[in-house]
């Protein structure tokens, strides 16, 4: 049946053309992973981010969003990353800051004006990014013709690569399947999963490893992938009856419908936001430990993966996670819409009640889902303290791996049932848990 269902899908030939723009794109992607940097000691710096500790330890979990770009210091080191973390900003300044609040109510106009501004913040992070890549590389003597021709030289590249990667994401959005940019991030996570699983059999082969111990890790990740597709589905429905008007010799509304609000409405930009404030106060700390003490003690105490670490990282998720919900959405102004629209909650005064009953609901949603977000973050950490796991993947790069396998799967279905070619999934339509 599996089999039909993508034989279906060449079927249809604008299907097939996004399809194959998507796979094309990320194989120009994955090329410029492999193009290094000239003038870096990789050995040495491959070396050094093999480390579990310092600064060696917060390159390698940022190496798991860039495919092993970034421990291998070339053109793509810095990934999508860049460009997330600008798009991010400005969606939540568009929800804050008047003007641009403004803009984003202009239509497509002022969609293409924030997005410009988007384009030039990530050309900012870029060459801040490449910037104190390259202190570190000069601070552990991994440069090897130093000077400044070099250190412009490097940059260049780095910020020619990411806003490389910047346009091939739009051209996924634009032409291809799913959101461009979670594409070729989930793409770079996906990059590591041969790689790990070569390491695990070489453990268990050389004996540092047992085949049951092998086999409690798959499916521990089997679990948590099953655990994430089903509560990203899952959603609370709340029911909405609109009154019924008479205008004319016609009849409008009296329908009955329901808003969705889904458990983890915020996705993934939580564990981004935590891991963005924790990772920079780390990076400096590390570089600067081996001169001043108070540096030393800051490294130390915020060790990567240790329990101060893990702890942070557990409450910054739920405060972004209630900061996000907050910006996102609006209680008075959806109770508002819905009561212009002759819409009311059945029991609930339309207005202001209704108001108190939306925030009451995302109170609760949001803790349900912060703490879901929490624990998938610090899965990994507690399994590796726990067991000796030979790689290193974490929560939120598996997160990001199965959403953006939903949202594929999702628009290829409703392509297939567009076509009535039924549905990709050989159990049935991709549907939210209510």
């Amino acid at each position: 049946m599996l089999l039909k269902n993508l034989r279906n899908i060449f079927k249809i030939p604008e299907l097939t053309k996004r399809l194959m723009f998507t796979l094309g794109v990320l194989v120009v992607s994955r090329l410029g992973v492999f193009i290094p940097v000239a003038g870096v000691n990789i050995t040495r710096l491959a070396d050094l981010i093999k480390q579990s500790e310092g600064v060696g330890g917060l390159l390698r979990h940022l190496d798991l969003f860039t495919g092993g770009a970034l421990s291998g210091c070339t053109l793509f080191a810095l990934g999508i990353g860049p460009y997330i973390t600008a798009s991010i900003l400005f969606q939540m300044l568009s929800m804050t800051v008047p003007y641009l609040e403004q803009l984003s109510k202009e239509g497509e106009y002022g969609r293409k004006v924030i997005n410009q501004y988007t384009r030039y913040a990530t050309l900012g992070l870029s060459i801040i990014y490449s910037a104190t890549y390259l202190t570190f590389l000069e601070f552990n003597n991994l440069v090897l013709t130093p000077g400044l021709g070099f250190r412009a030289f490097f940059v260049l590249s780095l910020v020619t690569g990411a806003m490389v990667m910047m346009w091939l994401g739009e051209q996924i959005s634009l032409r291809g399947l799913g959101s461009g940019s979670g594409v070729l991030m989930a793409s770079s996570v996906a990059a590591l999963l041969p790689r790990n699983v070569i390491v695990t059999i070489h453990a268990v082969q050389i004996g540092n490893l047992s085949i049951s111990l092998a086999l409690f890790i798959l499916v521990v990740f089997l679990a948590v992938a099953g655990c994430i597709v089903f509560l990203e589905k899952g959603e609370r429905k709340i029911p909405v009856q609109y009154a019924r008007r008479v205008i004319g010799q016609r009849v409008y509304g009296g329908q009955n419908t329901y808003i969705p609000f889904k458990i983890n409405s915020v996705g993934v930009m939580p564990a981004i936001f935590t891991s963005s404030v924790l990772n920079i106060p780390i990076f400096i700390a590390g570089a600067l430990s081996t001169r001043w003490v108070i540096f030393r003690m800051f490294k130390d105490a915020l060790e990567i993966n240790g329990f101060i670490y893990n702890v942070a990282t557990f409450g910054l998720i739920v405060l972004f996670t209630y900061i996000y919900t907050a910006v996102v959405f609006n209680p008075v102004e959806l109770a508002d819409n819905m009561k212009k629209s002759g819409g009311f909650i059945p029991g609930v005064r339309p207005g202001s009640q209704t108001a108190k009953y939306f925030d009451f609901l995302l109170t609760r949603i949001g803790l349900v889902g912060a703490v879901y977000l929490g624990c998938l973050v610090l899965m990994p950490n507690i399994l590796q303290a726990v067991i000796s796991v030979p790689f290193q993947l974490g929560g939120t790069s598996l997160l990001i791996l199965v959403g953006v396998a939903l949202e594929l799967s999702s628009q290829i279905e409703s392509y297939l049932i567009e076509n009535k070619y039924g549905s990709f999934l050989s159990t049935g339509k991709t549907k939210n848990r209510g």
